[in-house]
């Protein structure tokens, strides 16, 4: 390879590494990745019938300065045979919020509640099933 190659070359891998990130970022709903290493609604991949009971729903409840939010995962806790092993938060950013794990043995639900602050914006929530992946919901707060 010459040296004018090497140079064009490793100009657009920069310019690919730079770009990526945030086409991959923009609209988690649309990602590539949707259906295979996540599921949502629209992309539930391989899991197209579990839609219902594992995507989680979220609930927003503003008062004055706080923000709570609500998750709730429609999932049937069986144990540690099947349920829900954790709800996550993630900003706008993709940035770890917070994150409740479920105690199947004791908690009879997959429902828990995110105290937000002040934060305004998109948030993402994951709802983690031990047999069918991660499950990705979006909302406004």
């Amino acid at each position: 390879m010459d040296r004018r190659h090497f140079i064009r070359f490793g100009i657009a891998g920069i310019g690919g590494t730079v770009v990526t990130p945030g086409l991959v970022l923009a609209g988690a709903a649309e990602s590539p990745m949707a259906g295979g290493v996540y599921h949502t609604a629209d992309a539930p991949g391989r899991w197209s019938k579990k839609v219902l009971s594992h995507l989680p729903n979220i609930e927003v409840a503003k008062q004055a300065q706080a923000t709570t939010v609500e998750v709730f995962t429609r999932h049937t806790i069986e144990g540690y045979q099947h349920y829900i092993v954790k709800h996550m938060v993630l900003d706008k950013d993709f940035q770890f919020v917070d994150e409740h794990m479920f105690d199947p043995l004791k908690e009879k639900e997959a429902r828990s509640q995110f105290s937000l602050g002040e934060y305004s914006g998109t948030i993402y929530v994951l709802s983690v099933c031990n047999q069918h992946d991660t499950w990705l919901n979006v909302a406004e707060v």
